[in-house]
């Protein structure tokens, strides 16, 4: 069974983070960054059906030397070998762009059994690449994964969903297909000194938008379905005001600002 694990590298959570001079991201010169906390759970789930079932892991990541990073990680982690999507047409890219570019990546690796992402990312959270990944591929899909049950010589998946109000469903799916994997449905491993030693040796390419035939109006920030105005952080709405005084004066004072001001009385 081949599974692809998609991967994508976000800034640390303990971060600082400061939005840059033109208010469309943040500033990345100085991060940190690490592979988004769901993808961990979809990277641990595809090592686990690997061990039970055989077969083998890739993983995928696209960006500059945080992909790279984060893909080095996973090799350590037990995945046998990895794909870096690296271009410069690649930046910007928002969920289209990015679903389509790892789609034609996974079809010039030759497709895969299960291709497993966590259900959002760290920093957007939208929850779509997953889902527009799937369409592009033409696979089946499930999204919000808590359980996976494959049954490679049937090539079906029974899968568990969680739905709102702690209500879970059971679904069979054919192969090939894409799950997107919930927070929490394993425990990732911790790479091994012995991983980290033998992830130097796993196969780790390259490919830019030119390998996989991507024109450039289809990447990066030309192939978004859309753009980015302003990112700013939210004024503060309320303010905190101590009042000084006697009790009485502290009183007086109060009801006549609920009076005036606040007009609640």
């Amino acid at each position: 069974m081949k599974i692809i694990s998609c991967i994508k590298p976000v800034p640390d959570p303990a971060s600082r983070l400061i939005i840059n001079e033109s208010k469309t991201w943040i500033k990345e010169s100085d991060l940190t960054f690490v592979a988004s906390e769901a993808d961990n759970y979809s990277l641990e789930e595809a090592l686990r059906l690997k061990e039970k079932h055989q077969g083998e892991v890739v993983i995928l990541s696209m960006g500059g030397d945080e992909a790279a990073r984060v893909l080095r990680s996973g090799l350590a982690m037990g995945a046998d070998r990895g794909i870096h999507l690296l271009d410069p047409k690649f930046k910007g890219a928002d969920e289209f762009a990015a679903a389509e570019t790892l789609a034609k990546a996974i079809e010039k690796d030759g497709g895969a059994d299960l291709v497993l992402a966590g259900v959002l990312s760290d920093d957007l959270g939208t929850g779509m690449t997953g889902v527009m990944l799937a369409e592009f591929l033409g696979y089946a899909h499930a999204t919000v994964v808590i359980g996976v049950e494959a049954d490679p010589a049937a090539k079906t998946l029974k899968v568990r969903r969680e739905l709102e109000g702690g209500i879970n469903e059971t679904v069979e799916l054919p192969f090939p297909a894409v799950l997107t994997i919930q927070f929490g449905i394993n425990q990732p491993r911790y790479a091994s000194l012995k991983g980290i030693m033998a992830a130097k040796k796993k196969e780790l390419k390259a490919w830019s938008a030119t390998d996989l035939g991507l024109s450039d109006n289809l990447v990066g920030k030309a192939g978004a379905m859309y753009e980015v105005k302003e990112l700013f952080v939210p004024a503060r709405k309320s303010r905190v005001e101590i009042i000084t005084g006697t009790a009485e004066e502290a009183a007086a004072k109060l009801v006549e600002k609920l009076r005036k001001e606040a007009k609640v009385i």
